[in-house]
């Protein structure tokens, strides 16, 4: 199963499955992590996903942590 990270304006959010069946969860700094409070859904690709997740939480930027960014695995 592929897993896709991401820095959503200072939020860390994981992306987990394949386009249609993602799941997104929230990691903890311990190695948990729990089910996110928000859909993914069936037709957001894996290349739409930052532009999604910035869509969705727009408003939660500052000027200081305004970009949504792809992690390195």
């Amino acid at each position: 199963m592929r897993e896709l990270r991401f820095n959503v304006f200072g939020r860390l959010v994981a992306v987990q499955g394949q386009p249609g069946t993602w799941q997104a969860f929230y990691p903890g700094n311990d190695g948990t992590r729990r089910p996110a409070d928000f859909i993914i859904p069936p037709g957001v690709g894996e290349d739409d996903m930052a532009e999604y997740l910035a869509d969705l939480f727009h408003e939660d930027a500052t000027p200081r942590r305004n970009t949504v960014e792809r992690l390195p695995r």
